[in-house]
């Protein structure tokens, strides 16, 4: 773990996506953050030692999805498919699908595995399942402030977490969709042929000796989402909850939502650029997805 010395900072931006406004000043307190995102391998062991069965192992239950046809009601996550040509970016569904038999050990889904992928952060994991992994290592996960500042890596205002140049020198800086999202992906050199998490530690570290604070994949913090997030009194604690109401067919009911940060191998520059610290998103607790993962902090 790195430890961060903590203080006060601009937080948020002004210049992209409305919940990331305004830039306000927080602060917070010193604590120790996890070098690099919770691998596959450190994830194995948790599992291992506690018989721990994630939430998309499990069978839904119905009265979380009222409406909700039994047969879909399955053990499963959300996976990625590239469709064949141009694809319309508001409408999510040309590209993900909910696919039973998906989960931490499968991330693309059943035919997919994590072997040789030891060291590539694990995915697939909802909101319980991070804090109980957190929970076991004796660790937490980051509030959003906590995650926010660290990933600036003492860059006042920067655009990224390396300064305001996307690819100083041309030199890719993180694991980021390249090419026009999301059916046109440009492979990066000893990277990826194909969208998809790489090793932790592949890129530079920010000023701070943290890994993937940007890209690779996006990041549970321990908020509740709220719209405007400078109402708060407390940047050391978790927040209310804002819960949504979706039709059955969203496959999503009246689960409360938590921050994510620091975007993923799917954030382009025309579809998200979740890959700046300021940037964050809203997700639901029991989703579980081939681009989310996490990381842990131990306070002082």
């Amino acid at each position: 773990m790195v430890r961060i010395g903590g203080g006060a900072f601009l937080m948020g931006s002004a210049d992209f996506h409305p919940e990331e406004k305004p830039v306000h000043v927080a602060s917070v307190d010193a604590f120790w953050m996890d070098r690099h995102l919770v691998t596959v391998a450190e994830f194995r062991r948790f599992v291992k030692a506690t018989g721990y069965l994630t939430v998309a192992e499990r069978i839904p239950d119905p009265a979380d999805y009222p409406g909700a046809a039994p047969e879909t009601l399955v053990p499963g996550a959300l996976v990625f498919t590239m469709p064949p040509g141009p694809a319309e970016p508001g409408d999510w569904r040309q590209w993900w699908s909910y696919l039973a038999g998906a989960n931490w050990r499968h991330p693309r889904g059943p035919r997919s595995s994590v072997l040789g992928q030891e060291l590539h952060p694990v995915t697939q994991v909802a909101y319980e399942d991070a804090a109980a992994y957190a929970a076991w290592a004796g660790k937490s996960l980051p509030t959003e402030a906590e995650w926010e500042f660290a990933a600036r890596g003492g860059l006042e205002g920067a655009v990224y977490a390396w300064g305001d140049e996307f690819t100083p020198l041309n030199r890719r800086m993180a694991n980021t969709w390249h090419g026009e999202f999301p059916w046109h992906f440009s492979p990066a050199p000893r990277a990826n042929d194909r969208p998809g998490t790489t090793p932790v530690c592949m890129y530079p570290a920010n000023g701070y000796g943290l890994y993937d604070m940007a890209g690779n994949v996006w990041e549970w913090t321990a908020d509740y989402f709220t719209a405007d997030h400078s109402t708060r009194a407390s940047y050391g604690a978790p927040h209310h909850p804002q819960v949504i109401d979706l039709p059955a067919d969203e496959f999503v009911e009246h689960f409360p939502k938590r921050v994510t940060k620091g975007g993923s191998h799917l954030c382009a520059p025309n579809y998200s650029l979740g890959y700046r610290p300021a940037a964050r998103q809203p997700q639901t607790e029991d989703t579980a997805t081939c681009h989310l993962g996490f990381r842990c902090v131990v306070r002082d």
